[in-house]
């Protein structure tokens, strides 16, 4: 139900209960049983190190229903299993193979019309090839609002209306022509905008923002490491939500 390498990724997430981590473990090779010793090095081998220090055994009889605890060690129940799949949803990780975000990508690039969009998605699908993956995030995003660009811009009744929202929100906003006008504002700003004239909704609104934030922690130095399960949740974002409606 669940690999390795997804675990590595999400068990980074700070506001994950121990319980919902412990549920995460038993969801990889989710068809066998597992004893608390074997959970507990799962954990650890992902990274969590902290889960040496938990009552393993504990957590887990608190968490029935969605665990029960057989002859041959805990497993996960239907609702357990439910409970995972919420998990990877609430978390911007109900994803594509990872195997397939280049195809995917790669058939959306056909249907950009526009040169310099499509020059950001096929740098983005090369970053992916050779496992650049940070560097694929912040392009894959880069070409998603150079779409959005293009939509705000093809119409220009929808353009007067974009701008007039600006103005309202910023008295010292200059009217928009061009894409570089429309980079001068924040992208955070910029999907705001988008909500409050109904370009996207609400819901929409925030998986960019996840996605959105997920750019910003790639584009600057740190540790973080990501892997090909959390880019592709970043693409399926981007797929379903702007470049399958606005190209």
């Amino acid at each position: 139900m669940l690999d390795k390498t997804l675990l590595v990724d999400i068990l980074q997430i700070s506001d994950l209960s121990r319980t919902d981590k412990l549920l995460l473990c038993l969801a990889v090779d989710s068809k066998r049983p597992k004893q608390v010793r074997e959970i507990r090095d799962i954990a650890y081998e992902a990274g969590l190190r902290e889960v040496k220090k938990w009552n393993v055994s504990d957590y887990l009889r608190k968490a029935v229903p969605f665990v029960a605890n057989t002859k041959d060690g805990w497993c996960l129940t239907t609702a357990g299993q439910q409970r995972v799949r919420e998990i990877l949803e609430n978390k911007n990780l109900a994803l594509l193979p990872p195997k397939d975000v280049a195809v995917n990508l790669r058939k959306e690039l056909e249907r950009i019309p526009e040169a310099i969009t499509a020059a950001f998605v096929e740098e983005a699908i090369k970053c992916y090839e050779y496992q650049l993956y940070r560097a694929f995030v912040v392009l894959s995003w880069t070409g998603a609002v150079a779409v959005l660009y293009d939509h705000i811009l093809s119409d220009s009744d929808r353009l007067l209306t974009f701008n007039a929202e600006a103005r309202r929100r910023n008295a010292r906003w200059r009217d928009a022509t061009t894409k570089d006008d429309l980079a001068r504002m924040k992208e955070s700003d910029f999907l705001d905008i988008l909500e409050a004239i109904s370009v996207i909704g609400k819901n929409t609104k925030q998986q960019l923002k996840e996605c959105l934030r997920l750019r910003n922690a790639c584009a600057h130095p740190s540790t973080l490491q990501i892997g090909p399960h959390k880019v592709a949740a970043h693409l399926e974002v981007l797929i379903l939500n702007v470049f399958s409606k606005f190209v």
